[in-house]
């Protein structure tokens, strides 16, 4: 986009020099750049989103652009803001280190007044580079001091793991995270790798710059500071730094332990310039940042009052932010841009664009008229997809255009350049127009950045602690004890230790050793609150175990039936993707998680089958289940099919019509919203329409499932929050699912039809990774308290967003609401709840949506399907009333957004709290990661028993023999039903290897018990020897070369799955012979059995081969050699394959 730049005139230059300017917003980043030119500047605005915005505009202009975001938590907060954010705030002080480049750095004024700890610019970053010598334990210390974490798996930034001579860590200003091999103290080879299966991606060749991940490092000045202070205050915190821990908000006390503070005016060039965008603005923001603060200290001291932490105050805590006089006393030169001003002012020359609103004849008519006036013209889109498509629209007007991508120079008089850039809008004078995607049709999808997301973990470590219940297939319920190593006959192996009850009373309990090997076996347990555990032998788990399988005989009969139903059904194939399905595609302004894209592919593969899709998309609340839904629905309408899209509110018609519009804007594809805040006369309309075919889309709440509703030829339903839907719709829903495809999404992780889905009735697939840059919600649960709530919606006010309250009391809604205006008397506040009418519940949801109000005091109708990316404080009273999973549904209300989102939940101070609410409340505050639906649930499950998972009589089963082990008998008997449907798999058994050989996981080779077990568990679980060369590739990868105890494993890995392939059992050991059962030898085999291996026996009946032991070797020293070496291995593999 530099060829914007040359669009400059005599006035604009002459106007850049000095004073105040008069310009649309859209113009700023244009005329910023041009000053940059001649110095460096500092940007000053309102609220982070304009830094950011402003930030991605300036840098297609001016690559020397800076963005220095402010935290996202204020100081009293005791909330340390997060690493990313901290990343990017010293990349941008370490860079203003070189004094050479005109360099653009853009702030909110939160940043700019706040005062930093200049200790992390004199901090030299690490630098990391192949061939470079490093004393590793040295360097894991200097991590420590940087604020990285140790931990023995990284998923998230700022986390470190070392194994042996590999080193993983997670800078926080980088995509993935990066592994360092090391030979001796030399770096022997830098790549990155996955987050999700801990692989190896690329190498890097560069340099790795890592820079400290918090905002205060603990150093033993600062620790004699925080233990001097600590004699003064009584203070957790401080008590922690000074015994060199990094707590949680730390970055609180830094202007008591910090005397070096600066801002950030401080770092820049000497003779840099700052611009004010809109200075009033930024002037009521200081003051209001102030007045938060300062009301988070007080409601910290009204906490204080009722058992919680006091809030520090040594005076020095006031110095976090300075005021206006002080800030304008920092700044040599300074000036405003905004858009309206007196006649004393400076106004540039240039006009915003009108909205066209996806008029394509205004569009055609205004390009014409720019091309009769020999004006330069630049059409700027924002995805490659888009260029050609409004290419071709413009040709067949006969209008001459041309791609120019990048625009490196201005374009000449005479055609339309076509670009691609992230500018949001244009603007026009009477020598050139400057067109934007969002001028033409409304919505601009911005240019994602394609980036790798942070995927789905598929290593998902079997979490054990000593104490947890586990079950045994064998032997049922027990306590798991411990990992421990044994020594048998000179053999180490590890073994998991299970205490079952006692066979005798007043005994202790039994124990048993199960092996690594057999890990596949043990399973934990979920199901009812604190199971029985059994007795080795008794008959209990035998009988629990009958009656689960009886039960799910019958779940599997029914659930065959339906399955054959629709496999036998005709459905109708859809083609192959279109290339405008592909422009579509690129037209979606966020980077795809992994589990999209693939969930995508699933749901096209599905439909392009010639029988109908039945496909459930399980996600947590805002993982982008909606997209799906959008391509699924283009690919319907592609092949001329009509697409119902099935919502359970009104308020997710409005919102699902609007998206869709949006997305299919410039496609020939009609979409219709249909519910009861339609008219008569506008409900007639739609159905006739869809019965005659015109309209593509439908959204619609139940009323699509009335009778009067009829389409011309329907292809697809989408039923969205498909948990929230009754029986008899569901009835109705069935009837369809025959004949057309059919794809449910929702949210809630454990709905009614998992059962279905988990063993293959019905498709599943499931969306487990965060969309990128998603923060986790900071959760707070603690007592209601007027300071706090005021100080809550205060902080998000001051970002410009928006507040969801709970209260779940209608009689009492209206004088909450009066009540917060007296608490926060500047805020717009509105009320919404299920007793109201119809239109005016719309009416107030809408209108929040469109931003026309701060507050929204409701009851738990917003708790399904709502996305109001703006609103990011949720505020919930009386919380411990509330079920987990609908405290989970409303939490997922907030944080849609890129900001940092805040829950409270709060519950009375006065009245007690019961145990399952006390439960309830910490698991909502301890699940607070991305993706947290699943433990949320799971743990449900724990404190209501399975009651209402898969309906009632199933629930007692569950709790008997445990979720996994139930949901594996289902799998089992689907799979013994489909036999005569489809062709099955074989049922896999136990197969028992022993072999006299050392083959364990050293300690010194893997240190982590976590680790190690999901080593163990997925060798056990191997079906096939296929499956044994990535696990290979995946040890040598993530913790280097194997010794050969782990080259032994691998080995009876691969022999154990290539037996069981076989049908055998067992493998064992017994004196001079190899016992292998059972195995049916034909008579050929019998003679070869004795031919090869002379002395072997083999016992028809049992079907048991004894095969000889091959005779010891003869050793020159004359001593016996003990056949005790690996070779065993493969001798015995080798018998294998002779036999079978």
């Amino acid at each position: 986009m530099r060829g914007l730049l040359a669009l400059t005139n005599v006035q604009i230059e002459s106007a850049l020099k000095d004073g105040d300017l008069i310009s649309p917003p859209s113009t700023y980043a244009l005329l910023i750049a041009l000053r940059a030119m001649k110095q460096p500047l500092l940007v000053i605005t309102a609220s982070s989103k304009a830094a950011e915005e402003l930030t991605n505009e300036l840098l297609e202009l001016h690559s020397d652009t800076l963005e220095f975001p402010a935290w996202e938590t204020l100081p009293h907060e005791r909330l340390s803001p997060s690493s990313d954010t901290v990343a990017k705030r010293i990349s941008t002080l370490h860079a203003l280190k070189d004094r050479e480049r005109n360099w653009v750095v853009v702030a909110p004024i939160r940043a700019v007044i706040h005062k930093i700890n200049s200790q992390i610019v004199d901090t030299e970053p690490i630098y990391l580079e192949r061939g470079k010598e490093f004393d590793l334990t040295h360097l894991q210390e200097e991590l420590v001091h940087f604020a990285y974490k140790r931990t023995d798996l990284v998923e998230k930034r700022g986390e470190f793991a070392v194994r042996g001579g590999i080193l993983d860590i997670f800078p926080p200003d980088q995509d993935h995270p990066i592994r360092i091999d090391f030979f001796g103290d030399e770096i022997e080879e830098i790549s990155f790798f996955a987050v999700a299966d801990q692989r190896t991606t690329q190498t890097i060749s560069l340099p790795i710059k890592v820079l400290p991940c918090r905002e205060l490092m603990i150093t033993d000045e600062i620790r004699d500071v925080a233990r001097d202070r600590s004699k003064k205050v009584e203070s957790e915190l401080l008590n922690k730094v000074a015994d060199g821990l990094q707590p949680e908000g730390m970055e609180s006390l830094i202007p008591l332990l910090v005397y070096d503070l600066k801002l950030l005016s401080d770092f820049l060039p000497k003779n840099f310039e700052a611009i004010f965008i809109e200075k009033e603005r930024v002037i009521g923001r200081i003051t209001d940042l102030l007045v938060t603060n300062e009301e988070f200290r007080e409601a910290a001291w009204s906490s204080a009052a009722i058992g919680g932490k006091a809030p520090i105050e040594l005076g020095r805590m006031d110095q976090t932010y300075v005021d206006w006089d002080e800030l304008i006393s920092n700044l040599d030169d300074y000036r405003d841009f905004r858009q309206f001003g007196g006649p004393e002012d400076q106004f540039i020359d240039l006009q915003p664009i009108e909205a066209l609103r996806n008029n394509g004849d205004k569009l055609i008519e205004l390009l014409s008229d720019a091309l009769s006036a020999k004006k330069k013209i630049i059409f700027s889109l924002s995805s490659r997809g888009m260029i050609d498509r409004y290419a071709s629209i413009l040709r067949d007007a006969n209008l001459p255009v041309e791609l120019q991508f990048p625009l490196n120079s201005a374009p000449t008089s005479g055609y339309i350049a076509l670009t691609a850039s992230t500018y949001r809008s244009g603007f026009s004078n009477e020598e050139f127009l400057f067109l934007t995607e969002r001028d033409a049709t409304g919505n601009q999808s911005g240019m994602a950045e394609r980036l790798p997301s942070k995927r789905r973990k598929n290593i998902d470590p079997l979490t054990l602690r000593s104490g947890d219940y586990v079950v045994h297939e064998q032997y049922g319920i027990g306590r798991y004890l411990e990992m421990t190593q044994r020594s048998v006959g000179g053999v180490i192996r590890e073994y998991l230790v299970i205490e079952y009850a006692p066979a005798k009373r007043g005994q202790p309990g039994d124990r048993i050793f199960v092996p690594t090997d057999a890990l596949d076996l043990v399973s934990k347990y979920i199901g009812g609150e604190t199971p029985t555990v059994h007795r080795i032998g008794g008959g209990d788990w035998i009988k629990s175990k009958s009656r689960a399988r009886k039960a799910v005989r019958e779940i599997a009969g029914e659930l065959i039936r339906l399955y054959a139903a629709r496999t036998s059904a005709p459905g109708f194939a859809f083609s192959v993707d279109t290339p405008w399905q592909r422009e579509l595609e690129d037209n979606f302004s966020y980077v795809e998680t992994v589990d999209q894209l693939s969930t995508i592919e699933e749901v096209k593969r599905d439909m392009e089958r010639p029988y109908p899709m039945d496909r459930l998309v399980c996600g947590d609340v805002g993982y982008g289940k909606t997209e799906i839904a959008v391509r699924a629905a283009f690919k319907a309408v592609q092949d001329g099919k009509q697409v119902a899209i099935l919502v359970p509110t009104t308020l997710l018609v409005q919102q699902h019509f609007k998206t869709f519009s949006d997305r299919y804007a410039g496609f020939p594809i009609k979409v219709a919203g249909l519910s009861r805040f339609n008219s008569t006369k506008e409900s007639k309309e739609i159905i006739s329409d869809l019965k005659s075919g015109s309209i593509d889309v439908v959204v619609g709440t139940h009323r699509l499932l009335s009778n009067d509703v009829q389409f011309r030829d329907l292809g697809l339903v989408i039923v969205d929050e498909e948990q929230r839907f009754g029986v008899e719709q569901k009835e109705q829903l069935k009837k369809l699912r025959t004949t057309v495809d059919f794809l449910a999404m929702s949210a809630t992780p454990i709905p009614r039809t998992l059962e279905m889905a988990i063993t293959g009735i019905r498709e599943m697939s499931t969306i487990t990774t965060p969309p990128e840059e998603r923060h986790p919600i900071l959760t707070y649960v603690g007592p209601q308290d007027e300071k706090q709530i005021a100080a809550a919606i205060h902080r998000e006010l001051l970002r410009d967003g928006q507040v969801f309250y709970i209260h779940n009391r209608v009689e009492s809604i209206e004088r909450t609401a009066i009540k917060l205006k007296e608490l926060v008397p500047e805020a717009r506040i509105r009320v919404a709840h299920g007793q109201m009418s119809e239109s005016m519940l719309e009416d107030v949801i809408l209108s929040f949506w469109n931003r026309d109000f701060d507050v929204l005091v409701c009851t738990t109708i917003v708790e399904s399907g709502l996305d109001i990316p703006n609103a990011n404080t949720l505020i919930v009273e009386r919380a411990d009333n509330f079920g987990l999973s609908q405290l989970h549904q409303i939490r997922g209300r907030v944080g849609r957004g890129r900001e940092r989102a805040y829950a409270y939940f709060l519950y009375p101070i006065d009245k007690p709290l019961t145990e399952v609410a006390i439960d309830r409340l910490n698991t909502i505050a301890t699940n607070t990661e991305l993706g947290a639906g699943m433990q949320v649930a799971l743990k449900d499950l724990e404190i209501r028993g399975a009651g209402n998972l898969l309906g009632g009589e199933q629930s007692g089963h569950i709790a008997e023999v445990g979720f996994d082990l139930y949901m594996r008998m289902i799998g089992e008997a689907v799979q013994d039903y489909k036999s005569g449907i489809i062709e099955t798999e074989e049922i896999s058994h136990e197969c028992k290897i022993e072999i006299p050989v050392d083959a364990h996981l050293p300690e010194s080779y893997i240190d982590s018990e976590r680790l190690r077990l999901d080593i163990y568990r997925r060798l056990a679980d191997i079906k096939d020897p296929s499956e044994i060369k990535p696990i290979e590739d995946e040890l040598l990868d993530r913790f280097g070369q194997m010794p050969d105890p782990v080259i032994t494993l691998v080995r009876i890995a691969t022999l154990r799955a290539t037996a069981r392939k076989a049908g055998i059992h067992e493998m064992i050991f017994q004196g001079k012979n190899l016992k292998i059962s059972p195995i049916k030898l034909p008579d050929s085999k019998q003679i070869k059995l004795q031919r090869l291996f002379p002395g072997s026996l083999y016992k028809g009946p049992t079907n048991v081969a004894l095969v000889a032991l091959p005779a010891q070797k003869w050793s020159p020293l004359g001593e016996k050699r003990d056949v005790r070496d690996t070779s065993l291995i493969d001798w015995a593999t080798g018998v294998l394959q002779e036999l079978t």
